[in-house]
């Protein structure tokens, strides 16, 4: 396991940028794919992208491709989620996830390792 922390969530109107980090500790990041997930009051968890260990490959759902990106620092023990042109339908909790291995997953199951969450809420 990997413990994870977010941060970088808040208030931002809509059309608006925000970037949310997420801090690993405790295991070798490197050996990790991680993803970012999201989830808004009586909705169900959902994926919103994941990047290999070595940051060579990223996958996006399709609500977000185009306006967010994923990256990460190894050296740094980080993975970032860069928001831009940020809409109502964008606000939620978002939580990082980790998944020994090499590739990433789009299932929340598959991630062994949660961060507690952070709030991105976006005002209209």
């Amino acid at each position: 396991q990997v413990q994870l922390v977010e941060s970088g969530g808040g208030l931002v109107q809509a059309g608006g940028s925000l970037r949310l980090s997420c801090t690993a500790s405790g295991r070798t990041f490197g050996n990790f794919a991680m993803g970012w997930f999201r989830q808004a009051p009586g909705k169900a968890r959902e994926f919103v992208t994941a990047i290999i260990w070595s940051g060579g490959s990223t996958y996006y759902a399709y609500s977000v491709k185009g306006r967010f990106t994923i990256s990460r620092d190894n050296v740094k023990n980080t993975v970032y989620l860069q928001m831009n042109s940020l809409n109502p339908e964008d606000a939620a909790v978002y939580y990082c996830a980790a998944r020994y291995g090499s590739r990433w997953r789009t299932v929340s199951d598959d991630y062994a390792s949660w961060g507690q969450g952070t709030q991105v809420t976006v005002s209209s």
